[in-house]
């Protein structure tokens, strides 16, 4: 399958950027490359570690990756980002039960690891699933930018570029709550849980390579101010402009403005 062209590419500070004709395009290429990425992580040592976000932004990545055929997942570890703190895992906005329905269950990989939804001590919760992130060095992170430029659930008044943890518990931001309603994981916004547990900025920049996946004309406004205005934790998504090992895929419509 040949690798779509990007109609533009450019560099904002450290940060490639490729913009793509079409969501399609830019989940394919961005497939492709996780594809290469994997397999020379298990040539070079056996197996893969992978953290995947969980958002319906990622839906054109993840049906492009079920497609792909040659990546070796019975080698591949999985681990994901963030979940709602005490959500019934068989609710449709599990996050979790999300990656596996669209991806996972396609793939079967070695083994998937979600960060729990109902854990009995949160904070203990948090400390395990860090020691097994750092026993699990990730390869390859495929993350996304939400609406108001978040990355897992680094909402701009919680997110911490220099977060002492790797796993914490937050409070959700009213934009991110508004997001999740209007994507139609939830009825309204008050069904929102108010907490979740999330990997902090650190831990999603910690694996080797990190791609940033960001379609749609609703995130626009978000990949405006992450890429034109000052790099700051009000924009969670600007870091990444600091981050040589990252790598930004945009669409025509979320490149707009």
């Amino acid at each position: 399958m040949n690798k779509p062209e990007p109609i533009k590419t450019m560099k904002v500070d450290q940060l490639p950027v490729a913009v793509y004709a079409s969501s399609e395009g830019l989940g394919l290429a961005a497939a492709l490359d996780t594809r290469e990425i994997i397999n020379a992580a298990i040539a070079e040592r056996g197996e893969a570690n992978i953290i995947l976000a969980g958002g319906n932004s990622q839906l054109t990545y993840w049906h492009a990756l079920r497609e792909l055929d040659g990546i070796g997942w019975s080698k591949v570890n999985v681990f994901h980002m963030d979940e709602y703190l005490g959500i019934d895992p068989d609710h449709k906005a599990c996050i979790s039960r999300f990656l596996r329905e669209q991806l996972l269950d396609f793939v079967e990989p070695r083994s998937f690891h979600p960060v729990p939804a109902q854990p009995a001590d949160a904070e203990a919760a948090c400390r395990e699933y860090e020691a097994l992130l750092r026993q699990h060095p990730a390869d390859l992170v495929g993350l996304g930018w939400g609406e108001n430029g978040h990355m897992a659930f680094n909402d701009p008044p919680f997110a911490d570029f220099d977060d002492p943890a790797w796993v914490k518990v937050v409070t959700l931001a009213e934009e991110s709550k508004r997001q999740v309603t209007g994507e139609g994981h939830f009825e309204s916004v008050d069904d929102v849980p108010d907490q979740a547990i999330t990997l902090t900025i650190p831990a999603l920049l910690a694996p080797e390579h990190v791609l940033a996946i960001v379609p749609e004309a609703r995130k626009a406004e978000a990949v405006r101010a992450c890429l034109k205005k000052p790099i700051d934790e009000a924009r969670p998504g600007s870091i990444l402009r600091r981050t040589p090992h990252a790598r930004l895929y945009l669409d025509q419509d979320s490149s707009a403005q």
